[in-house]
């Protein structure tokens, strides 16, 4: 197998988690003959620093050219904890998701019985969940219109999506349960 990954490992803790990743991806390289070329590329608040722009061109480049994306993390305190911020590290994640149609969030949830007892959660609650949550990326809220009074005191965050967002969503959720149940 050859694989081009293209590698962001973005901010905080991203750089360690992908580097650790990356050694994961090598090992089962060398042991099932695989072939992974990485390209590593800029998102977030680092290239916010180098250029103002958090997804360079050439970073959406490398990832279109890629055959997967190991991404890291995104955000830093500066611009988390600045509010007059115009440019924040998120935007780069988003115009990501945006340009290559990465809509989709799959969060499958399982329970082993081994680790019951290190949850948070009472027993009685969690004991044989095994479910998974599909999340629409690209409408919303993340990309809905925002609005701030002139008086500062009252906000909007519209939250919408259209029937193309909703229908490939469910779509997608409805082939990933047949596709379990074969």
């Amino acid at each position: 197998m050859n694989i081009k990954i293209a590698l962001l490992p973005g901010d905080g803790i991203g750089p360690e988690v992908t580097a650790e990743a990356v050694k994961v991806l090598e090992a089962l390289a060398d042991k099932y003959s695989h072939d992974f070329t990485f390209s590593t590329a800029d998102v977030g608040a680092v290239p916010i620093d180098k250029t103002g722009n958090p997804l360079p061109n050439d970073t959406l480049k490398v990832c279109a050219d890629a055959d997967a994306i190991l991404f890291g993390a995104i955000g830093d305190p500066k611009y988390d904890n600045n509010p007059n911020a115009k440019v924040r590290p998120e935007q780069g994640l988003l115009k990501l998701r945006k340009s290559l149609g990465l809509f989709a969030n799959i969060r499958p949830l399982t329970t082993y019985d081994a680790l019951i007892s290190k949850s948070n959660l009472k027993e009685h609650v969690i004991k044989g969940t095994d479910f998974v949550i599909y999340r629409e990326l690209t409408g919303g809220i993340y990309f809905g219109e925002k609005t701030l009074s002139a008086d500062g005191k009252s906000a909007s965050d519209n939250c919408s999506y259209n029937t193309e967002e909703i229908d490939r969503i469910s779509h997608l959720a409805r082939s990933e349960e047949h596709t379990s149940e074969l």
